[in-house]
């Protein structure tokens, strides 16, 4: 059967969301020290680590939460809303001038929109956080804009194969006619797998290195050149 769309997840299948997530929260560290909180970099660190684990990489307020769990002689003298305030800057501050796309995205994503394969988005997250995403990283204009679907915004979230259905269904394709690239093998694969949908596992990541998932990949890749390169050669797209 002809392939007619191909949908992508977002974190760390369109840029690398563990690198940038590393370099955001040692940018907020930082600037809660130059605020004057007293506290070893490493421990705030491992304490902020944590907080995201427990709290999850969605909820709104990890600062707030982290200086809960400090003793208050270490920001003697200085309001802590002002530090929590100097963590958030840092942080959008890295969001604004570091979020980037890995480098082989924007090219094949442009050559995609010139097909008249469906691009589209599966993910899941908050529904703004996710949609600033790929505004920020420049890609928004290559995908088609009634193909994104974001679990926040629907209310299932993966992996639940709904999510999936739901995607095909709204444009009118049969999951057999849709390939979705993702990296998670439990959250991205298993689930497309499963409503016999093309499953491309991204393996760009270590995120997922010792995870196997229930079902197998139809394909697995290392970039989005050799994506480019299936695409070619397996279901003659044109890119």
């Amino acid at each position: 059967m002809k392939l007619k769309a191909i949908f992508f997840d977002i974190d760390d299948t369109l840029y690398s969301t563990s690198e940038f997530a590393a370099r955001a929260r040692r940018n907020s560290i930082d600037a809660m020290i130059r605020a004057g909180l007293r506290v070893p970099r490493y421990v705030l660190l491992r304490e902020l680590t944590e907080v995201v684990a427990e709290f999850s990489s969605n909820f709104e307020h990890h600062f707030d939460k982290l200086i809960l769990r400090l003793p208050p002689v270490s920001y003697d003298g200085v309001n802590p809303a002002v530090m929590i305030a100097a963590a958030v800057v840092a942080y959008h501050e890295t969001k604004f001038r570091q979020l980037a796309p890995y480098d082989d995205v924007p090219p094949l994503l442009a050559s995609l929109s010139r097909t008249n394969l469906v691009r589209g988005i599966i993910t899941a997250g908050l529904q703004v956080k996710q949609a600033e995403k790929l505004l920020r990283l420049g890609v928004y204009q290559y995908l088609t804009s009634n193909a994104i679907f974001i679990s926040d915004q629907i209310g299932i979230s993966k992996p639940n194969v709904k999510l999936y259905l739901k995607a095909c269904e709204t444009l009118g394709l049969q999951p057999e006619e849709c390939m979705h690239v993702g990296d998670s093998p439990l959250s991205d694969i298993d689930p497309a797998n499963e409503i016999g949908m093309i499953t491309v596992r991204s393996r760009r990541s270590d995120k997922y290195a010792g995870t196997e998932g229930r079902t197998r990949p139809r394909h697995e890749i290392r970039s989005f050149r050799e994506l480019r390169k299936l695409l070619r050669s397996s279901y003659n797209v044109p890119v």
